[in-house]
């Protein structure tokens, strides 16, 4: 029961956060649901619920969305796809799993205190969706890179939202089909999923308010708690536990 719990709490925030930034789930999710379940289905689950997320908003979100630069993305994420499957059927130790995935939020959250700036070009649009899709298939997080590349170029927040979930309703959707593919499924991981959906639901619900109300700098600092929150938490786990 205490696992039901905590596991319903982390889907309830990562779902608000989903919705009001447009990059929370997976971020949120993923490291926090590796604290109950194997690799394979923490990652699973985590796919499996944001495509359903990304399939309920992306209508009401569709007119702000940079369909240029989405389709760079999935371009790019195509060639990234594969080489992530490949790393995570090479993981075997679950601590250094974790480890890295916290490593890399916290990586990612220096780089966007310190304000780290990047200047958009086709060939780097590109680039990102790679890496993107490398770290779908592989750790189930695609929003790290893209995160970072919208802030260092000063992406307003509906945009990022927008472009950001139509981007993942392809790239979950392929991940998602290449894990099955390559590394299978159990019954855990879909019954999970099915008990989440009256939670994600609601999470939507919650964060579409709060979206409403968040403004910009708002907007900025709170991804830059999630992030250190996230990545220390995860580390702390992974070393002293």
């Amino acid at each position: 029961m205490t696992s039901l719990f905590i596991f319903m709490c982390i889907i309830l925030i990562a779902s608000i956060l989903q919705t009001s930034t447009g990059f929370g789930f997976s971020i949120m999710a993923t490291p926090f649901l590796l604290l109950l379940f194997q690799p394979n289905e923490a990652i699973q689950i985590n796919l499996i619920l944001s495509l359903l997320i990304s399939l309920t908003l992306i209508w009401k979100i569709r007119k702000a969305i940079d369909f240029d630069l989405m389709k760079k993305f999935i371009a790019g994420s195509v060639a990234g796809v594969p080489n992530g499957i490949f790393i995570f059927m090479t993981i075997n130790d679950l601590t250094t799993f974790k480890i890295a995935v916290s490593i890399l939020l916290l990586v990612l959250t220096v780089l966007l205190v310190l304000r780290f700036r990047i200047k958009r070009t086709p060939f780097r649009d590109y680039l990102i969706g790679g890496v993107s899709g490398m770290l779908t298939t592989s750790i189930g997080m695609p929003g790290p890179p893209l995160l970072l590349y919208f802030a260092g170029t000063s992406t307003k927040k509906d945009v990022l939202r927008a472009t950001t979930l139509a981007f993942y309703l392809f790239i979950y959707f392929i991940s998602l089909a290449t894990q099955l593919m390559f590394t299978g499924t159990n019954r855990v991981i879909w019954e999970t999923s099915l008990y989440a959906i009256p939670i994600v639901l609601l999470g939507l619900l919650i964060g579409q308010v709060l979206f409403n109300w968040i403004n910009q700098r708002i907007f900025t600092i709170f991804t830059y708690v999630l992030l250190s929150f996230t990545g220390l938490y995860l580390l702390f786990e992974s070393v002293f536990f």
